[in-house]
């Protein structure tokens, strides 16, 4: 428990970046998740518009410190790749 007024002004902020970072790591992950279903499925015009959503999801997040940088270029590059191989 906090003991000052700065300590739980800290604390509550805390919590709502943490929320909304929770929130935008699960937007994100569910944009991934879409383009490996269309992958799966064999369509690939509906996978590259659904890859143009995510791979702009994850260089923001990793603009924005929520994911790292190289995270967000190797999960573009296999997720890249696949598309590539379905031809």
């Amino acid at each position: 428990m906090a003991n000052t007024a700065q300590a739980a002004k800290r604390a509550r902020q805390a919590e709502k970046r943490r929320l909304h970072n929770h929130s935008m790591r699960s937007s994100m992950r569910t944009a991934i998740k879409k383009v490996l279903h269309a992958i799966e499925a064999g369509e690939k015009e509906k996978a590259n518009e659904l890859f143009r959503v995510a791979q702009s999801k994850l260089d923001g997040y990793a603009r924005k410190g929520l994911i790292a940088k190289n995270k967000a270029a190797r999960t573009k590059s296999r997720i890249n790749a696949r598309i590539k191989a379905m031809a």
